[in-house]
C-alpha cells in the first residue's frame, strides 16, 4: 500500500495504521483499546512506529505487538506501482521471484545433497508477520486479514522445519492431514488392479493393455493441468481469506513447507474427492471395457507421480532422468514457481511453453 492509500483510512469505520512499514487494519480493535478509542483515532491513517516505542507516552508489552500482528493486511510501499492490478504481468513476476532470490536456498538447490536451512520460527514471524510455525496454521490463516499479493508472496517463500508443522491443531483432523508416502501405493494399486481386471473380463486383452497405456498418458497430461491450473491458479485467486484458506490447504502449504515429509503426497481423502469425478468422466467418454482400462492406467500413473514427487524431495536420486528432475522440481520451489509444472517429466512443459530454465 502507498502512504496516500493508508491515509484515507482515518476514521472509526475504517482505521488503518503503519508500524515498521507494515499496514494494519485495526478497525475492529478501536473500541477495545485499553487507552480508549480516541488515542488510536488520533493516529488513524498514520505511522505509529515511533509512538509505540515511546515509553514516556506509553510502554507497550509483547502482548500488544502480538495483538497488532493479528490485524496485518499488507506492507508499505510508497511507490505508485505496488499491486497486481497496477503492475503488468512481467513486472509482477519479477517482483515475486525477487523474494525467492533473497533466500540462500535459491543458490544451493542444485546441489546433489541439497538440504534447506532450518527456519528460525521466532525470527520468521517477527520479520514477515505471516504465520507462526509454532502454532496451528489453519486457525491462524482463518483469522488473518492478508491481502492477496501479500499472501501469495509469503506462501511461496519456502520455510523448513525438521518436524511436521501443526496443521489443524485438532485431535481428529490433524491425523487426516498427514500421509506417509507408502500409503499411496498401498491404497491405489489394488484399486488399479481391480479396474484392470474389470477391463480384461471383456475378453480383449490387447485393447485393455492399450486402454491402460492411454490412461497413463492421460494422467501425465492431468498431472500438468492440475498442477498448473488448479494448484497454481494464483492470478485468478479471489481476494478473500476463505479463498486463501482453500488455496493453502490444496497446495499452498506444500510451497510454504516443501520438505514436510508427512504432507508431501496427496492424502487419500483429497485424492478420492479429485478421483471420483474423473472416474465418472472416464465412463462418460469411453465404452465400459476401455473406461476400466483407462482408469486403471490413470491410477497407475498417479501412483508413479506421487511416489516420484516424494522421491525427488527426500532421496538421493538415481542419476539418469531423476537427478535432472530433482533439480528441475527444486527450481520450481526455490527459484520460479510460475514455471516448471512437470514432476515426472518435462513433456507437457515443452508442449505448453512453461519449461523452467535454471
Amino acid at each position: 500500500f502507498s502512504l496516500s492509500q493508508v491515509a484515507k483510512h482515518n476514521t472509526a469505520d475504517s482505521c488503518w495504521v503503519i508500524h515498521n512499514n507494515k499496514v494494519y487494519d485495526v478497525t475492529e480493535f478501536v473500541s477495545d483499546h485499553p487507552g480508549g478509542d480516541d488515542l488510536i483515532l488520533d493516529y488513524a491513517g498514520k505511522d505509529i512506529t515511533a509512538i509505540m516505542k515511546d515509553v514516556i507516552e506509553h510502554a507497550h508489552s509483547d502482548a500488544a505487538y502480538e495483538i497488532l500482528d493479528e490485524y496485518l493486511i499488507g506492507t508499505l510501499d510508497d511507490h505508485p506501482v505496488t499491486t497486481a492490478k497496477d503492475l503488468d504481468r512481467d513486472s509482477l513476476h519479477r517482483q515475486r521471484m525477487k523474494l525467492l532470490e533473497e533466500e540462500e536456498e535459491s543458490k544451493t538447490y542444485v546441489k546433489e545433497d541439497f538440504k534447506p536451512l532450518e527456519t528460525d520460527t521466532i525470527t520468521d514471524i517477527k520479520k514477515n508477520n505471516f504465520l507462526d510455525l509454532r502454532k496451528a496454521l489453519i486457525p491462524q490463516l482463518y483469522k488473518a486479514r492478508f491481502t492477496k499479493e501479500f499472501y501469495l508472496e509469503q506462501v511461496h517463500k519456502p520455510r523448513y522445519m525438521p518436524n511436521s508443522a501443526i496443521f489443524f491443531g485438532h485431535p481428529l483432523l490433524e491425523p487426516l492431514s498427514k500421509t506417509v508416502w507408502y500409503v499411496v501405493p498401498l491404497i491405489w494399486l489394488p484399486v488399479c488392479a481391480y479396474h484392470l481386471s474389470l477391463s480384461l473380463v471383456f475378453g480383449n486383452p490387447l485393447l485393455s493393455v492399450f486402454s491402460f497405456g492411454l490412461g497413463v498418458g492421460i494422467w501425465t497430461l492431468l498431472e500438468y493441468l492440475l498442477h498448473r491450473f488448479l494448484f497454481h491458479l494464483d492470478d485468478y485467486l479471489p481476494d478473500h481469506q476463505i479463498a486463501f484458506l482453500l488455496h493453502f490447504t490444496l497446495h499452498g502449504f506444500h510451497h510454504y513447507l516443501p520438505m514436510d515429509r508427512l504432507r508431501l503426497v496427496m492424502p487419500p481423502t483429497l485424492a478420492c474427492l479429485i478421483a471420483l469425478p474423473l472416474f465418472r468422466l472416464g465412463h462418460f467418454l469411453f465404452p465400459p471395457m476401455m473406461a476400466y482400462g483407462v482408469i486403471a492406467g490413470g491410477l497407475f500413473g498417479y501412483v508413479l507421480y506421487d511416489c516420484t514427487h516424494y522421491y525427488l524431495h527426500h532421496a538421493k536420486v538415481y542419476k539418469h532422468h531423476f537427478r535432472e528432475m530433482k533439480k528441475y522440481h527444486m527450481a520450481h520451489h526455490y527459484k520460479n514457481y510460475e514455471d516448471g509444472y512437470g514432476i515426472t517429466s518435462k513433456l507437457w512443459d515443452y508442449a505448453f511453453g512453461t519449461v523452467l530454465s535454471y
